[in-house]
């Protein structure tokens, strides 16, 4: 009869033998000191995240009274209603329509860019991403006046137009201008995630492609833009998002004359008083916002 060989016993950091038992309460201390260091974090996502979130939802199915006030003993879903009256219909197609050119745009724009960047050398493409980031660099609301300085009727535009004998250019104040505006503003958003998503492609792919007999063209519709598709999904729900409800740009750039929601949520806060009419409105955009993270990791959004 052979001898059974002993195996070997596992220890752990300080020398003792692991068992199940050790191995369970070592897993529960771990834990322990994760939630311990993530609880700052936590609370401050809690009061400053959640909790408003909670109040926007609530505030939605308040009451507004004939003082301008908001009695939350009764809810209703009055606000809601008040969603299909014509001029906030009108004020959410002119938004969803200025939000989709201005993706689309970003998009055809983007994509060449992105390509064109992932394929450079590691100094050229760092020097083109300081280029794309330095609009960061200065704030959101002088950039959108700098706008308002070149689209005016004196601005270097119009100036232009004239000199080469095509008259005035009236392009401040106009849907055109806001478009302008949010792309220039958005734009580094939709190069950022197609660039990461270009740089992490399997190369060889496209060289097999190529070897197979494909054109240019059918490479890049079978092989580059399918494996591209999390940046080009991740890209558009960054630029479509803000988009959608951007205050700052319309309210500039656009005027009385291009009311998009988020200017439309300021109005019923501030001026109108009916806090239950903006905080429904607030939350049909947190659900669009929603449902568009939740279509972007059903999508592949985790790959990127």
């Amino acid at each position: 009869m052979t001898a059974v060989q002993e195996q070997p016993k596992q220890l752990d950091e300080t020398g003792d033998v692991v068992t199940p038992l050790l191995e369970l309460a070592n897993e529960k201390n771990k834990r322990r000191r994760g939630l311990l260091l993530a609880l700052p974090a936590y609370i401050y996502i809690v009061l400053f995240f959640a909790l408003p979130l909670i109040i926007v939802v609530v505030y939605s199915f308040a009451t507004r009274t004939r003082t301008g006030g908001t009695d939350l003993s009764g809810w209703n879903i009055e606000a809601y209603e008040k969603l299909g009256e014509p001029i906030v219909r009108d004020i959410l197609f002119r938004s969803l329509w200025l939000a989709l050119i201005t993706t689309v745009i970003c998009l055809v724009v983007a994509y060449p860019f992105a390509y064109f960047l992932a394929t450079r050398s590691p100094t050229v493409r760092n020097i083109m991403l300081v280029f794309v980031m330095i609009p960061f660099w200065s704030n959101f609301l002088v950039r959108n006046y700098a706008w308002r300085v070149l689209l005016g009727n004196d601005g270097p535009v119009s100036q232009l137009t004239e000199a080469l004998g095509l008259g005035q250019t009236t392009i401040l104040f106009t849907p055109t201008a806001v478009v302008l505006g949010l792309v220039y503003g958005f734009l580094p958003f939709m190069i950022l995630p197609l660039y990461a998503s270009i740089e992490r492609l399997d190369w060889s792919l496209i060289e097999a492609g190529r070897d197979l007999g494909a054109s240019g063209f059918q490479t890049f519709r079978k092989v580059t833009l399918p494996l591209s598709m999390p940046g080009i999904i991740a890209g558009c729900i960054l630029v479509f998002v803000p988009s959608l409800g951007a205050y700052v740009t319309p309210e500039i750039l656009g005027g009385a004359k291009t009311t998009l929601l988020g200017s439309y949520i300021v109005t019923q806060f501030l001026t109108a008083r009916n806090w239950p009419v903006g905080a429904s409105v607030s939350t049909v955009l947190m659900i669009v916002m929603l449902v568009a993270a939740l279509t972007y990791f059903r999508s592949g959004g985790k790959n990127l």
